[in-house]
């Protein structure tokens, strides 16, 4: 055994899995918790897959990137979120190297979606506010779904380059107790741009405009009140503004989701870093509820979906958003 060998077998020894401290009354609890936190984020976005696709009167720009935030959401609460728990429950990686594999595919991959699908509902809000006529002319449910379908493509490319060209065989530790993909200093940097400093720092400068424009609507609206009866022009702006705040509270609410995970894996080892993913993780979770709270259409087409209603005949044609 040279070396190498010998510094590696030192290393997985240091880091094996040591026995469950806790009862067994304890770690059921923890598996029933988990599987509730998993069937809440499959369950809440599958409701809203569901009323995008489902509603015409839904089949908006804006909606079909909520649409697409959803689907992302939904796949991370189903390959993403359940190995991660049991990860973090019994203190070691105990599903073998290929659903290790598996999982930082997966986490690579739909992290950059996610992220990129708040990116641009962050460019659709600003544009919609910015220039509310050539958004009504230019921005169609076409162009955006060419838009998101070029998003996942590129992602997927993106995801798969990373652990291609990084090296996917030797960048993973060969400890069975151990998920860890380390990237080199090369791909480290390039990650770092790419999915945190770039995209955060656009959602960040977008959302600073959408907010002051949407502070001169509301001066503007109160004058608009004050001087003309016509209603069309002043709903009109008082819609566009409240999608601006739910959606603000959307991406506030994804920030901070994310922020713990890029903090913590620059200060520490990357196989360390599992429950902060876990933390952006429970951002698909809480999506739903910001829908269920804040969008009135989402809470009419839950009740019809949960009412079986949806089932009937032109159901889909139901005007659910007033």
């Amino acid at each position: 055994m040279n070396l190498t060998e010998l510094n590696q077998l030192d290393y997985c020894l240091n880091i094996s899995c040591t026995e469950r401290p806790g009862s067994p009354a304890v770690y059921i609890l923890l598996y029933v918790f988990a599987a509730i936190v998993v069937l809440l984020t499959l369950g809440g976005n599958l409701l809203v897959i569901l009323s995008v696709f489902h509603f015409k009167k839904l089949h908006t720009p804006t909606n079909m990137l909520v649409l697409s935030l959803a689907i992302s959401d939904f796949l991370i609460g189903a390959l993403v979120m359940p190995p991660l728990l049991i990860w973090i429950i019994e203190s070691c990686w105990i599903l073998g190297q290929r659903f290790c594999i598996s999982l930082s595919i997966s986490l690579t991959f739909l992290t950059c979606i996610s992220i990129y699908n708040v990116v641009l509902i962050a460019v659709d809000r600003y544009f919609a506010l910015s220039n509310p006529f050539l958004y009504m002319n230019k921005v169609s449910v076409m162009r955006i779904n060419v838009v998101i379908v070029t998003n996942w493509c590129v992602w997927v490319v993106y995801s798969f380059a990373l652990l291609y060209f990084n090296g996917i065989v030797s960048s993973w530790t060969k400890c069975p107790e151990v998920c860890s993909l380390f990237l080199n200093e090369v791909w480290s940097v390039i990650d770092l741009v790419f999915t945190f400093i770039f995209p955060s720092s656009v959602i960040i400068i977008l959302y600073s405009g959408v907010f002051v424009i949407a502070k001169k609507h509301a001066t503007a609206i109160r004058e608009l009140s004050k001087q003309t009866r016509s209603q069309t022009h002043t709903e009109s702006m008082k819609s566009e503004r409240k999608a601006a705040k739910v959606l603000g509270i959307l991406v506030s609410v994804f920030m901070a989701c994310l922020l713990p995970y890029y903090i913590q894996s620059l200060v520490v080892e990357a196989q360390y870093v599992q429950k902060s993913i876990v933390i952006f993780c429970l951002n698909s979770t809480i999506n739903p509820v910001i829908y269920a709270l804040f969008y009135p259409w989402f809470r009419r087409c839950l009740k019809i979906i949960i009412t079986l209603q949806i089932f009937q005949t032109n159901s889909g044609l139901l005007n659910v958003i007033s």
